[in-house]
């Protein structure tokens, strides 16, 4: 068994490789720094190879999958991505139409790619790294809650369009609340809730999607706020965010 995994040169991304070796699975990481895929492989060892590649661009997603395309994956892990903070008039936009490219460009073509690869053996799974930002509008970080929208929505889809061909193929959205990666200081805000170790995410979101779930979320207090996102107007539940956001900054 083989997967694929992008980000895969730290946080979320390493511990699943990490953890997918644990069970037996041979892995292929994939990141834009050389020297932490390196790193990883060397702990790996004859279980992981690594491809250097810059998801944010268009040719570099299509590339990637052309050279792999025949190496038998049977699993996609789309975890690259990163945030920013700040009011939108004010954040960078040249970073934005990064974060675009990287956090939904990205998982759109190699989703799209992998998955018409899987439903050809009608086997395989695809595990989209999103947030619980994705089921929120967020104020301050925008951007980063409308790409993870955007994520959460496209799986949810192509999860039920699986489900009415009778597909064998599994494909999650992993959403988690705060987890302790470098996610804060790319994004530079602070946590304002505990965050849930790296391993720990690793662990539920294999799990989730090995069970065939469609949203994963690891923790009773984030299962509790999408329950009440239901029960309270939009507009409230926007402040909310604002409030919970503006203790990051």
């Amino acid at each position: 068994m083989k997967a694929l995994i992008t980000g895969a040169s730290s946080g979320i991304g390493r511990d699943i490789a990490r953890a997918l070796v644990c069970r037996g699975w041979d892995v292929i990481l994939v990141a834009r720094r050389a020297e932490r895929l390196m790193e990883l492989k060397e702990e790996l060892g004859k279980h992981a190879q690594c491809v250097r590649c810059d998801v944010s661009h268009t040719d570099e997603c299509m590339k990637l999958h052309e050279v792999l395309k025949d190496q038998d994956i049977e699993m996609l892990v789309n975890c690259a991505g990163f945030g920013i903070c700040g009011f939108f008039t004010e954040t960078s936009l040249d970073k934005e139409m990064e974060m675009i490219e990287t956090n939904i460009r990205a998982v759109h073509i190699l989703t799209k790619l992998f998955l018409q690869d899987f439903m050809l053996k009608n086997k395989g799974y695809i595990l989209n790294v999103a947030s619980i930002a994705g089921f929120f509008s967020g104020p301050l970080m925008a951007t980063y809650y409308a790409t993870k929208n955007y994520v959460v929505s496209l799986t949810g889809a192509i999860y039920e369009e699986l489900k009415r061909r009778g597909s064998n193929v599994k494909i999650s959205a992993f959403c988690p609340g705060p987890v302790d990666t470098e996610f804060n200081k790319v994004a530079s805000v602070k946590f304002s809730s505990a965050p849930i170790d790296s391993k720990t995410a690793a662990a539920a979101a294999l799990d989730g999607v090995m069970q065939g779930k469609l949203y994963i979320i690891p923790t009773v207090k984030m299962k509790t706020l999408k329950f009440v996102k239901r029960l309270m107007p939009d507009k409230a539940i926007t402040h909310f965010c604002y409030t919970f956001q503006k203790k990051k900054r």
